[in-house]
């Protein structure tokens, strides 16, 4: 049996251009066909032996091509699997981004540094089925019906415990209502404040789009105040005379990672005293700080003007879709109200599990743990980048699971399309801008709490090779 053409190996119609090499002509062809998605991710090419033949050239020349291409990134190869097209999401054209809104091309990106999610592989499945069980075991009978809108009084009397041990919130459980995390906190805050006949709730310059359009969508205007590197400017809370609320993201800003200047705090807590506002602090990552000891709440300089609110999605998981608020006591009773018995919320036999979690000080150990993990992951993200990009000024790194990596003016979109093609789905800081905001910056937010320990090293190599 003879190796001709027509029966050896896999077919593949490429056509080597250019003048500067058959080497250099088949690498150019090769981009070209997965660039313009002709060639899928996934796509298995033809062994170097198999193209060599058909293109009549020396074998060395298509492996060499190969290899090159493996480097960049278009292409894979893996023993058993052969040379095969880089899974990578699909590009968008640079005209088309929004600087303010870059976000990377859609597709399935081999790795994910976008902030907001911790290390789902960490979630405590041992611990939390051993806590499932005595929570199942000793459940009330009542603890089956509809129950208290404010939430298990279980969970209510840990979380009191430990929101005034390890945050230094003020609370008893009948100010503590647990909700579905802080998306459905917001959402009921939102009516409540409707109520009381708000009009306006200040937010920073940089944040969450989704909690200003739940604000937006409650009726209420979102002017958002300055910020610099002591925090947001709270003292300008007196400059808006329809404001009568604002949320913060005291501890450690979010997405800039600047903890609010103690000064700052005090203005924000006076001009709630002053105008009877209202303070919302999201504690969202409160328990991550790395080379001292956590700053405290915000709502320890007074718990009656200040609504505090947490939950477990970055310390445990977001899908346990378990989080909490502790309210002044002038506005449990409307909170309450808005909540209803019939409202959403998590399932009691969850809360108790979480209560016994808690109880059982496996929560503790569990934070102990996997802050231990995350600082880890920022003592190597830092290293690497002094190492290999050392002109990137990193910030925002002191607590937390995301950096802050700043980038030249104007350079966000195209760094964040050059992630795409390395598979890496990253999100810039103009994403989190809020449409008014004046200051500028152009930067990465590096969530390098998000990947599994098997894929942080490739995530980490990967983000290198777009800022190396």
């Amino acid at each position: 049996m003879t190796d001709d053409w027509a029966t050896f190996g896999a077919d593949l119609h490429i056509d080597p251009t250019g003048s500067t090499g058959l080497r250099a002509g088949l690498m150019d062809a090769l981009r070209e066909a997965v660039r313009t998605g002709r060639l899928s991710p996934g796509t298995r090419l033809p062994s170097s032996r198999t193209l060599a033949a058909d293109l009549g050239i020396a074998r060395n020349t298509v492996a060499d091509a190969y290899a090159e291409l493996v480097a960049e990134g278009w292409l894979t190869a893996r023993q058993g699997s052969g040379t095969r097209v880089a899974r990578r999401a699909d590009p968008r054209p640079l005209a088309a981004a929004t600087p303010s809104r870059a976000k990377p091309p859609r597709g399935q990106a081999a790795y994910n540094l976008k902030p907001g999610t911790p290390d789902l592989a960490t979630f405590p499945r041992a611990e939390w089925l051993k806590a499932a069980r005595r929570a199942l075991s000793a459940a009330p009978n009542d603890a089956f019906g509809y129950g208290d809108p404010r939430g298990r009084v279980e969970l209510r009397t840990v979380l009191a415990e430990y929101l005034a041990r390890a945050r230094g919130v003020y609370a008893d459980p009948d100010r503590i209502i647990v909700c579905s995390g802080f998306v459905h906190a917001l959402m009921l805050l939102g009516k409540v404040l409707r109520a009381r006949r708000v009009r306006e709730v200040a937010v920073e310059s940089y944040g969450l789009g989704v909690h200003t359009r739940l604000l937006a969508d409650a009726g209420l205007r979102i002017p958002c105040l300055p910020l610099d590197e002591f925090g947001t400017r709270t003292a300008e809370l007196h400059t808006l005379r329809h404001a009568g609320a604002v949320l913060l993201t005291p501890a450690h800003q979010f997405p800039t990672g600047v903890p609010l200047h103690p000064d700052r705090r005090a203005a924000a807590v006076d001009w709630a005293r002053a105008t009877g506002g209202l303070i919302l602090e999201d504690d969202y990552d409160g328990e991550f700080r790395y080379d001292r000891q956590p700053v405290g709440a915000l709502q320890g300089l007074d718990p009656e003007r200040v609504v505090y609110l947490g939950s477990a999605s970055k310390s445990m998981a977001p899908g346990l879709r378990l989080g909490w608020m502790v309210v002044p006591r002038a506005l449990a009773d409307g909170v309450v109200e808005a909540k209803g018995a019939s409202d959403w919320a998590p399932g009691a036999l969850d809360q108790l599990t979480l209560a016994e979690f808690m109880a059982s000080g496996a929560y503790d150990r569990h934070v102990r743990s996997v802050r231990l993990r995350y600082r880890n992951r920022r003592d190597q993200l830092v290293a690497a980048l002094a190492e290999r990009a050392p002109e990137v000024r990193v910030s925002g790194i002191a607590a937390g699971l995301h950096a802050v990596l700043e980038l030249p003016e104007g350079t966000e979109a195209e760094v964040i399309r050059a992630a795409a093609w390395q598979g890496l789905a990253v999100e810039g800081l103009g994403f989190f801008r809020h449409p008014d905001a004046g200051l500028k910056r152009e930067a990465l937010v590096i969530g390098y709490g998000t990947p599994t320990d098997s894929a942080w090293a490739g995530s980490l190599e990967a983000l290198l090779r777009v800022l190396g």
